[in-house]
């Protein structure tokens, strides 16, 4: 005997997808999110703008390849405010939620996740060229050079383009009702670790022989009892290093509790379901974003010349010219010929070069 379907009675699997729907989480915040990303839209684009020109009047009169990291830094923080915050947050709340092709969607989530680990990967080669500066002077000035660096940010890139091709699966946890299946726990894994866990690491290894090489370095000089004007070069060079510190502990700070939430999501509570994993969620998404904005402000306290940059695009004024001394440093330092380990009057030279001359090429 066959039993057939009563249309006009509500079967078991529709009594679950109306209690899905009845208990799905609502946003507590309000507009508050709206607000908060459209503030954080029209203040950090124009920011992260002026820094893009600000850095690159320094690298032209410079010739530098730490503001060649900064500019594909600034220009990603851009690329991961438009698509994460202008696309993912506002256009999705105002028009994807109509009848929009899956296609879309999905493609835009992709987007947003090549620019997002764009903008945290672009730190990683700026973190490996301050610590070769420091650790590594001399092999420094023979490797670190704009077109160089040009060409490890363009790797960069095309990395995090394609590193976001897996995440057109990603599902939408704000949407989707059913628990995290193992292609989401998968793509959840590979996500936290892409954007945190990996960075973290090579921040705390590289940021720790950093800081032990600079605590050496005053030792040393305390104990040789070095002139004054060493004594500033040092610490000027401590005060630079500090700028990327401080990008790379924002950075950790800021990402942080989304990751632990995502991480919740995967395995405690769904976000779909629980109001307050629902508010954590949205709430360590802001926090997460605000780090595409704050490098503006880190930039000004810490380098003089940035502001200086910053002050002449906003007077309108001409960018000064400058001889490129790196250029000028890294051609000398090729013209030095082997022979000179065994030639005192090249060795008595060398030694006499003041250390200025050595931290020039690292100083921002």
């Amino acid at each position: 005997m066959v039993s057939w379907h009563n249309g006009t009675v509500p079967t078991h699997q529709e009594e679950e997808e109306r209690a899905d729907e009845y208990q799905k989480s609502e946003c507590v915040l309000g507009y508050i999110p709206v607000i908060y990303y459209s503030t954080l839209l029209c203040v950090g684009v124009p920011v992260n703008i002026l820094t893009l020109v600000a850095l690159s009047r320094l690298a032209a009169r410079t010739q530098k390849a730490l503001y060649v990291y900064l500019l594909a830094l600034t220009g990603s923080d851009i690329l991961s405010q438009l698509f994460i915050i202008f696309v993912g947050f506002l256009l999705e709340t105002a028009v994807f939620h109509r009848d929009v092709p899956v296609v879309l969607l999905r493609s835009v989530s992709a987007l947003e996740f090549a620019a997002n680990h764009a903008s945290i990967w672009a730190t990683i080669p700026l973190t490996v060229d301050r610590y070769v500066a420091l650790c590594h002077p001399l092999l420094h000035r023979q490797i670190s050079y704009p077109a160089r660096a040009r060409r490890i940010i363009s790797v960069v890139l095309t990395l995090a383009l394609a590193s976001g091709v897996p995440f057109f699966w990603w599902s939408d946890v704000w949407r989707v009702s059913r628990p995290p299946d193992s292609l989401d726990s998968a793509l959840i894994w590979t996500h936290v670790t892409i954007i945190y866990f990996l960075p973290c690491s090579v921040f705390l290894v590289l940021n720790s022989l950093i800081f032990l090489r600079l605590q050496r370095r005053q030792r040393e000089q305390r104990c040789q009892e070095e002139s004054r004007q060493q004594r500033t070069v040092a610490g000027r060079l401590g005060k630079t290093t500090a700028m990327l510190l401080a990008v790379t502990s924002v950075f950790t700070v800021l990402w942080a509790p989304r990751t632990a939430v995502v991480l919740y999501h995967l395995y405690v509570s769904s976000v779909h379901r629980d109001w307050r994993v629902h508010l954590a969620y949205d709430l360590a998404n802001m926090l997460a974003m605000l780090n595409t904005a704050v490098n503006f402000f880190l930039y000004c306290f810490v380098s003089k010349p940035f502001r200086g940059a910053v002050r002449d695009v906003l007077l309108l004024r001409g960018a000064p010219l400058h001889p490129p001394r790196s250029f000028n440093h890294r051609h000398a330092s090729t013209n030095i010929s082997n022979s000179s380990l065994s030639s005192g009057t090249k060795r008595s030279h060398r030694d006499a070069t003041p250390l200025s001359a050595l931290s020039a090429d690292i100083i921002a």
